[in-house]
């Protein structure tokens, strides 16, 4: 009897599946792919848009991480691109589709290396090791600006340039540069209707006319110096919430109990008028019998405004709010320099105006296209308020130049070492140039012949670039970009194509430990019965959405996690489209 024999160990439960070595790390390369793949045809200033059809609607966007949240994405490692995504538009704001198509790029070059079995740490650290070096890279690259609002506006305007709006960049651009410059916290509302160039920024806060009883027409409209009461009160006579019942033997107690009720409320009433305010806002409701009071009182009322435009009325105007009237004095009172209520379109608006905050009111004739425009205006908005921190901006030259110069410069590095390392290198390197090589496809040029004559001015970086120009340490071949208006190049620092130099360099970092966080995964371990459970939490979810919107009731855009593919959530349509 054979006593070497040892029992197996089971270490998973039945049911459960694994994959591991290799294989599944070029599984998950496929999969990021898919994603990349996806997105990168919305790169640069004629990227094309995607329309998304979801549990939240329609979405017509080119926004890398408005499409990555909506994808239905559901393949474990090509999470991390969502991740980076995110990240990329939390900490910068711009930049989020190309991090996802650099760290697909980086991916695509280690493959053929997993292939011929060369180990995934060896991939890993040389391409640790030149993420380092493509910073340094980028280090040099930048030049310094003086942060004044002429260069502020170009930055905003090279984040817009990618989008829907980038026809009105130069308008839009300069409202962004003027809401950030407000030492205070900018809102953004939305108004459908009127043109995008209707679109309007108020040194203020501006909301739209909370539900209004009988009487509320008859209220001022306009106030000079206002005294503002902020409450959380209601003032409103209604039926109790539990039963109650009064008993009473005589018929005329009862018009004592009704005139008790307008009494209290008159008390209140006249508690508030007594402080010197006059224009009164709530949380809660203000009712007929309190509309018209204040009405009769010269006074402005609004019920029910929105906790989100209260915060921002407390810290623009200094006042408190109230849960009870007792006590309320002057002190609790807010001030600005005028109220109006005005008509945008057919909407009514109040309009808050002299104190410090900023509302800026997006016009547009569809609700996607508004949608939209507040997502790029976003973008925009968080590239001026990181650049506005420094005395001096530091910017790099876009339409791929810093990207061919990285390419070059780390290819250059790799010629000098010896071994495997030399080709990971030089890969590495070269993943950099898919950012202008989908620039030029998506501009619809020949990409091989314009990536060529990058290639050639980039390889002499310190001569001339235009001999017909002056002298000067900007008219140089590194600058060399991609020209998206005309099939060729164009020196983007001299064309005002400058980026933050924090783009790059978070875009840098995020996409080369996406790509090393992917390759690092050489087994996936699931269990079926986890993931029954996990669909059904899904399909239990979207019916609930679904529920939810027959109602009338907008879901909230949930925190999307990530697939290889699109699943049962999303359709996908692809197709080509002219510009």
């Amino acid at each position: 009897m054979n006593t070497n024999l040892q029992p197996a160990i089971v270490l998973l439960k039945d049911g459960s599946e694994q994959a591991q070595g290799s294989s599944h790390i070029l599984t998950n390369i496929k999969a990021s792919k898919a994603v990349c793949d996806t997105i990168k045809t919305t790169l640069g200033p004629r990227g094309m848009d995607k329309l998304l059809q979801g549990q939240n609607g329609t979405i017509v966007s080119n926004d890398g991480a408005t499409i990555m949240r909506e994808l239905d994405v559901v393949h474990p490692a090509a999470k991390t691109l969502v991740d980076i995504s995110r990240a990329q538009d939390i900490e910068i704001g711009d930049g989020t589709t190309s991090v996802v198509v650099l760290a697909g790029a980086m991916l695509e070059a280690a493959r053929p290396y997993i292939e011929e079995g060369i180990h995934a740490n060896t991939i890993i650290s040389t391409f640790r090791k030149g993420g380092e070096l493509a910073a340094k890279v980028v280090e040099a690259f930048a030049t310094t600006q003086a942060t004044d609002t002429e260069v502020l506006r170009r930055l905003a305007s090279t984040s817009m340039n990618s989008k829907l709006i980038s026809a009105s960049s130069k308008f839009l651009s300069q409202l962004v540069v003027d809401a950030v410059s407000v030492d205070a916290e900018l809102g953004i509302k939305t108004e459908l209707g009127g043109s995008l160039e209707e679109t309007q920024l108020i040194h203020g806060i501006a909301f739209k006319r909370t539900f209004t009883y009988a009487g509320a027409e008859q209220q001022e409209k306009h106030f000079v110096n206002p005294k503002i009461a902020l409450l959380n009160v209601e003032l409103e006579l209604k039926a109790e919430k539990d039963n109650a019942e009064i008993r009473i033997s005589d018929p005329a107690k009862f018009q004592e109990i009704v005139a008790t009720e307008h009494d209290i409320i008159r008390s209140k009433l006249e508690t508030i008028k007594a402080t010197g305010a006059n224009v009164v806002l709530s949380k809660l409701a203000i009712g007929d019998l309190a509309t018209q009071w204040f009405a009769d009182e010269g006074m402005f009322s609004a019920g029910r405004v929105d906790g989100d435009d209260m915060k921002r009325l407390v810290a623009a105007t200094g006042g408190k709010v109230l849960s009870t009237v007792n006590g309320m004095n002057a002190t609790h009172l807010g001030v600005c320099e005028s109220f109006d209520e005005e008509y945008l379109g057919s909407t009514p608006y109040n309009f808050f105006r002299g104190c410090p905050a900023a509302t800026l009111i997006i016009r547009g004739g569809a609700e996607q296209f508004i949608a939209e425009t507040e997502r790029s205006l976003h973008d925009a908005i968080m590239v001026v308020r990181r650049s506005i921190k420094t005395t001096n901006q530091r910017v790099v030259a876009g339409g791929g130049a810093v990207e061919m110069e990285i390419s070059r410069q780390l290819q250059e590095a790799a010629g000098e070492i010896v071994g495997k390392e030399q080709f990971l290198l030089g890969a590495y390197g070269k993943a950099f140039e898919t950012i202008p090589r989908q620039l030029i496809e998506n501009a619809g040029f020949d990409a091989t012949t314009v990536l060529n004559m990058l290639r050639t001015v980039h390889a002499e970086p310190d001569v001339a670039f235009d001999s017909t120009q002056p002298e000067s340490d900007f008219n140089r071949n590194r600058f060399a970009g991609v020209n998206i208006k005309e099939e060729g190049i164009i020196n983007t620092h001299a064309a005002f194509v400058w980026e933050p130099i924090q783009i790059k360099l978070n875009a840098i970092q995020a996409a080369t430990e996406a790509a090393c966080q992917i390759l690092s995964i050489d087994m996936t371990v699931s269990n079926p019965k986890h993931e029954q459970a996990q669909a059904q939490a899904r399909q239990d979810h979207h019916a609930m959405q679904q529920k939810m919107a027959n109602a009338g009731i907008t879901p909230q855009a949930a925190a999307a996690g990530m697939g290889g593919g699109m699943g049962g959530g999303m359709r996908h349509f692809q197709g080509r489209r002219g510009r």
